[in-house]
């Protein structure tokens, strides 16, 4: 049996030195002109004893190491401990992120996080790849194409993930109140999101959808908002459905809220510690429904800014929330650019709604709690859908009306309806 010999650390001063100078200067530099130096806090204690560790890795590894990889590896370990949703993003992840802020993009159809190094799905985007799959929000993701997740860093798993347009990847599924992981073959495809839906229910219902916030979805939410109420004289009530919404622009979930509620009505705030990341975000614009009683959707894919109006509208009483707990993806995420293809995602703030519950790692509880539909009555809905002369002319209309979670909305808003008339 070989017996594994310990050494004291022996390295030359030269390379010592240089390795504690280049350590520190990592601490004490940014990247960017705007990173706020707080110099008097750097640890030198510590940062001598990376170097240790350092050098030694380099001088004595069994394989020659590259310094900058060592150094990428080193960060990213020290920013992958801090929360599931800061990063260091290397050059492909970075132009991943600039390829997926387009709207347009290949790949899966997915929102996911790193869960204990797993993929953990937030959500699927409607009419993708992944929800023609079957893929649903919550399931963990173990393997891509029989590789192990928790083996991959997250820049690995989305470049596996994404791929040419019409090649195929298997994956290795696990979801709850399933006993054994189970395989989904999927076929990439281009992902375009489209943000807003709408559909009349009945003609005093109209039922919008929103699958993510991105910069103009408030004007264009507006913009059907006033062509449904000038089209639907009848109008008493909308059903607001952001399930599977993964959230987006901060801005904009900030703005939508602002649609429904009074002027200089509180619809978010933030706290962090880095100047200008406590801020209040409040209404201008007065409610363009003039009162008309709302119910919104949520599940366990609704996130960020989807919890940020979903939050708001409650604790403001103008909406009643349904369905299932949200996500809980409440923080605040900057991405600093440090070179040209590489930067930094950082949690700096965290949301609160306006009566002061934190979002994040709690969620938005439901006013009303719904019981997603069971297999068979999902299978049973399919089918109906299936036996249409026409299927691939079923409308937006035809699937909310099988809806069942729909079902129950359109019901709880029929009463807030009639109690909305008698106190006229």
């Amino acid at each position: 049996m070989t017996k594994t010999k310990y050494h004291p650390v022996r390295r030359p001063a030269a390379i010592a030195q240089r390795a504690l100078v280049l350590l520190t200067a990592v601490a004490l530099m940014g990247g960017t002109a705007t990173t706020d130096v707080r110099a008097q806090n750097i640890p030198l204690d510590e940062l001598r004893l990376f170097s240790d560790v350092y050098v030694r890795v380099k001088n004595d590894y069994v394989d020659v190491l590259d310094d900058r990889e060592l150094i990428e590896n080193a960060i990213d370990g020290m920013v992958k401990k801090l929360d599931p949703h800061s990063r260091y993003m290397r050059k492909k992840e970075y132009a991943d992120l600039k390829i997926s802020t387009t709207g347009k993009f290949g790949g899966l159809g997915i929102q996911f996080v790193m869960d204990e190094n797993r993929v953990r799905v937030v959500s699927v985007i409607e009419k993708g790849p992944s929800e023609k799959a079957g893929l649903i929000g919550g399931d963990l993701i173990i393997k891509l194409d029989g590789k192990d997740v928790t083996q991959m860093t997250m820049d690995d798993a989305v470049s596996t993930m994404r791929g040419e347009v019409g090649t195929k990847i298997k994956l290795t599924v696990q979801r709850e109140g399933k006993e054994k992981p189970f395989d989904v073959d999927i076929t990439r495809d281009t992902i375009k999101i489209e943000s807003i839906k709408t559909a009349m229910y009945t003609p005093q219902i109209g039922y919008f959808r929103i699958t993510n916030f991105q910069s103009k979805t408030d004007v264009s939410l507006r913009e059907k908002l006033k062509k449904v109420r000038e089209e639907n004289k009848e109008l008493k009530g909308i059903i607001l459905d952001l399930r599977g919404n993964p959230g987006g622009v901060l801005e904009a979930a900030v703005r939508v809220s602002d649609l429904f509620l009074k002027p200089d009505q509180l619809v978010v705030y933030t706290q962090g510690r880095i100047p200008g990341s406590s801020v209040q975000f409040k209404t201008i614009a007065e409610d363009s429904l003039a009162g008309l009683p709302i119910v919104i959707l949520i599940n366990q894919g609704s996130a960020s800014a989807s919890e940020i109006v979903s939050g708001a509208l409650q604790d403001h009483k103008r909406a009643t929330i349904m369905g299932a707990k949200s996500f809980g993806k409440g923080s605040v995420q900057t991405v600093h650019q440090l070179r040209a293809d590489r930067a930094l995602r950082l949690t700096t703030a965290k949301y609160y709604t306006p009566s002061g519950r934190s979002i994040n790692g709690v969620g938005i509880e439901p006013d009303i709690i719904i019981e997603p539909p069971t297999k068979e009555e999902l299978e049973a809905m399919a089918k109906r859908l299936e036996e249409t002369d026409k299927p691939w002319k079923i409308t937006l209309a035809m699937r909310i009306r099988e809806d069942l979670t729909i079902q129950r909305a359109v019901q709880q808003l029929e009463t807030m309806i009639t109690e909305a008339g008698k106190k006229i």
